[in-house]
């Protein structure tokens, strides 16, 4: 089936001259892009009206924990920073069950859908001893119910108290099996297809939380696999004394022991680099996933984005899980990069274009996916519409595409498609009842707290 999207206010096409398109069109086929530009004409297309309208292609989110929705604003963790947040947490974390993991996604995979990101990523590695390995899949049916192109993740954590780690016993598992498991989900859902709708990466959860053992192992089995590398890394400075006295490392250094740089992995967080380890990164082109919500909300600190983009990195933008941002907000975590690296590097470091760079062509690259990122023939058609007639930009259209970022606040997309499919329709998801979504997602946070002997107050 033809479809058009026509009389858009502005489309920012994203490719290499950054081009923006006044009172133009898309015309795709099937889940393609197949023209940009004005006056298409398209016979027995499907039409979608675009006046007052900015287009953008997708966004792309490259760091998430999705069964965090359920954690949100939790007491005790509003004001700490990442390990004590850590150790509140994990105990309240093992009291999860397939079902919250799965309502906890369609969750936060509807926000970000509602927010014109149409490409995930979740890092999972929350195992409790007492639920099955099967736990995880439950965000893929979640990716499968909303129509999102899902990029999971199969996290773990190998290293407990007992070992010297952060996290509980009870929370970890041991190498083979996690080794035995990541096969076996990669088997299921991995699809290395171009235009895939589900893809899988292997993602031990962090330094502290992982044995070197593991690093190496799954970085094997990975690349054996043709499967690509993340995890946390230069996240916080007490990260960074653990790796120290444990290594004798720096974090970075530590992941080059263990053959974790290369242009298959990509690091969530990255704030603590120094000079010397930019320079590794940008050889290497390993990737990052900047998180500056989550980095402020903890006050970890703020990533030298600016200047590893000028050298080459991989960066792209991402919302990390919900416990550490309480939202799942794509176009809200742009306007916090514009605005927090001009504090961080000086205001004319990074523009609004440069934010959504980050959102879109950025999280592409970084996950590997040459046919997403921008609105251009051939391209997979995963597209964002957002109103800008409306009060909120009102008086700020001198720039349209701009005001997406500067003329903030929580604005859902009016329309989202993702591989020629609408999914966002009018600013409501296709197919999902968010009332009840969110109903049931509240009777489940307060009943999993419960379990845990920690009663909402």
């Amino acid at each position: 089936m033809d479809l058009l999207i026509e009389n858009a206010l502005a489309i920012a096409v994203m490719d290499d001259d950054r081009t923006v398109l006044s009172d133009a069109s898309i015309h795709i086929s099937g889940d393609r892009i197949v023209a940009v530009g004005k006056d298409l004409s398209v016979e027995g297309a499907q039409r979608i009206d675009a006046r007052g309208c900015v287009v953008i292609p997708g966004m792309v989110n490259t760091h998430h924990h999705l069964y965090q929705t359920m954690f949100r604003n939790v007491p005790g963790t509003q004001d700490a920073e990442l390990f004590p947040w850590l150790k509140t947490l994990y105990p309240l974390w093992r009291h999860i069950t397939p079902e919250d993991v799965k309502t906890s996604a369609q969750v936060g995979l509807g926000e970000l859908l509602l927010t014109g990101c149409t490409t995930s990523t979740d890092h999972f590695y929350l195992f409790p001893e007492d639920q099955p390995n099967e736990i995880i899949d439950q965000t893929v049916e979640a990716a499968r119910s909303l129509g999102i192109r899902f990029h999971p993740t199969r996290g773990s954590m190998s290293r407990g108290t007992s070992k010297g780690g952060l996290p509980p016993d009870s929370v970890v598992q041991d190498e083979e099996t996690i080794l035995r498991d990541c096969e076996r989900f990669a088997d299921a859902y991995h699809d290395a297809s171009e235009g895939a709708m589900c893809r899988v990466a292997l993602a031990p959860c962090s330094p502290f939380s992982v044995t070197p053992e593991l690093m190496r192992d799954v970085a094997v089995l990975a690349r054996e696999r043709g499967l690509r590398l993340h995890t946390h890394l230069a996240e916080t400075l007490d990260e960074e004394r653990f790796c120290i006295e444990t290594t004798g490392l720096r974090p970075l250094a530590y992941m080059e022991s263990v053959d974790w740089v290369g242009p298959d992995v990509w690091f969530a967080h990255g704030i603590h680099f120094n000079d010397a380890e930019l320079a590794l990164l940008a050889s290497t082109s390993t990737g990052v996933a900047h998180c500056p919500g989550s980095n402020l909300r903890l006050g970890s600190g703020i990533a030298r984005v600016p200047e590893l983009s000028a050298l080459g990195v991989p960066v792209g933008l991402a919302v990390d899980g919900s416990a550490s941002n309480d939202a799942s907000d794509m176009l809200a975590e742009a306007r916090l990069a514009l605005l927090v690296h001009r504090i961080g590097t000086g205001v004319t470091r990074m523009s609004a274009m440069d934010a959504l760079w980050l959102a879109t062509r950025g999280g592409a690259r970084v996950l590997g996916y040459s046919e997403l990122g921008s609105l251009e023939p051939g391209k997979q058609a995963d597209i964002s519409l957002f109103r800008v007639d409306d009060l909120a930009h009102a008086g700020g259209l001198h720039d349209p595409v701009a005001s997406l970022v500067f003329c903030g606040g929580r604005q859902n997309a009016d329309t989202v498609l993702v591989a020629g499919k609408v999914r966002v329709q009018k600013g409501r998801l296709v197919g999902i009842d968010a009332d009840e979504l969110a109903s049931r997602q509240n009777e489940r946070a307060a009943a999993v707290l419960r379990r845990a002997g920690k009663g909402l107050p």
